[in-house]
């Protein structure tokens, strides 16, 4: 039995005096967001991403059901992703981000989320398109991927997209030379996000990741210099990131990764083979990715000028 506090409240005081601890409070986690899109989804990725991380999340998970044309398909995504929920974490709730142009699959969409407060839905198109409307007196068209029909640049950034994620990682190497961009860093220096990023604009990118224990692959000596961007972080900074990222279990089997004398060898032999390559070295200290980005392309695009 409890113990009396001053108070006349029960303290959490078992017979034998201790005094138990209570469970430490879950942190939260960003939910996987379901994007639906009549067309393919990137404005809708764009701008889950982008909501992300305004919570400290650059890379969200994202469930993405495309070119959907009936209700049935979004109905039958959705309640086997509230299955998958109520399996994993046992709460019904799901997120989901959606572009439709109206018509009848958007109202019986409607419909349908009527029905299930259990979906967090955001509307990212038809705000918009009343605004305009409502502002200048034009009425809209409601055609699925007009965007994608009509922008120029668009097949442009798919391709650079599909080609960075092909080559994140040090993946295909063969392929170094095809590429607009390629970054050199070592482990937590913001290669892949800033790749990402760069891939948005429309700009073919690979990143190579370099460590003491590994040999960079023979193709990176063949890419140009004025390619070729090294991203360096100093070891204070990413002796704390490195640290963040490992649990206590991987804390235990991978502690040399994240010790500083590994981190410090490990910036040492990536600056030697960067001043050997000529490539341009990218301070990323406490910047965040846009203008890790920017800076990059005020080089390039003094090499590589964009045609108007």
């Amino acid at each position: 039995m409890g113990k009396m506090n001053t108070a006349g409240f029960v303290t959490l005081d078992d017979v034998n005096g201790v005094v138990e601890e209570s469970p430490a409070p879950a942190v939260p986690l960003m939910p996987i967001i379901h994007v639906i899109s009549d067309s393919i989804g990137i404005t809708a990725q764009t701008i889950a991403r982008a909501a992300a991380s305004q919570f400290g999340v650059t890379n969200p998970l994202i469930e993405l059901l495309p070119n959907i044309k009936t209700i049935h398909d979004i109905t039958r995504f959705l309640e086997e992703h509230i299955e998958q929920e109520i399996h994993e974490t046992g709460s019904d709730e799901i997120l989901c981000f959606y572009t439709l142009v109206e018509g009848p699959t958007y109202d019986a969409f409607q419909d349908y989320l009527a029905e299930h407060p259990n979906i967090f839905a955001v509307d990212l198109m038809s705000g918009a398109i009343h605004a305009i409307e409502r502002i200048s007196g034009l009425k809209p068209g409601y055609e699925r991927g007009v965007l994608r029909e009509t922008d120029d640049t668009y097949y442009q950034r798919i391709e650079a997209m599909e080609f960075t994620i092909e080559h994140d990682d040090g993946r295909n190497p063969q392929d170094l030379t095809k590429a607009d961009i390629v970054l050199l860093g070592v482990s937590r220096s913001s290669k892949t996000p800033t790749s990402v990023y760069l891939s948005q604009e429309g700009y073919k990118v690979a990143n190579v990741p370099l460590d003491p224990s590994t040999t960079p692959p023979k193709e990176i000596f063949d890419v140009e210099p004025s390619r070729l961007f090294g991203l360096m972080i100093s070891p204070e900074v990413l002796y704390g990131i490195r640290q963040r990222r490992l649990n206590s279990a991987e804390k235990a089997v991978a502690g040399e990764y994240a010790s500083i004398e590994f981190i410090e060898r490990d910036l040492e032999k990536s600056r030697k083979l960067m001043r050997q390559l000529g490539c341009i070295v990218i301070h990323t200290d406490n910047r965040a990715v846009e203008e890790t980005a920017q800076e990059i392309l005020r080089y390039y695009e003094m090499a590589h000028p964009r045609s108007m």
